[in-house]
């Protein structure tokens, strides 16, 4: 999975006024990624949790508490 630079400098300028250099966009893809993979990975876990395959918006809701 990646996310587009684009896309992380337009997030990041939605914030702020300042400029966004590559290197900037470019972590904050990473750290979102790093942190979706483990919300994916308990979402999963809770899925199953409740005998199901399918991961579904209540289970992301869960693991985000």
């Amino acid at each position: 999975m990646e996310f587009s630079n684009a896309k992380m400098k337009e997030v990041i300028k939605s914030k702020t006024s300042k400029r966004v250099s590559e290197n900037a966009s470019k972590e904050l893809g990473n750290v979102l990624e790093m942190f979706a993979g483990d919300v994916a990975e308990e979402a999963r876990a809770i899925a199953e949790e409740n005998g199901r395959k399918t991961v579904r918006r209540e289970d992301i809701k869960q693991a985000l508490r």
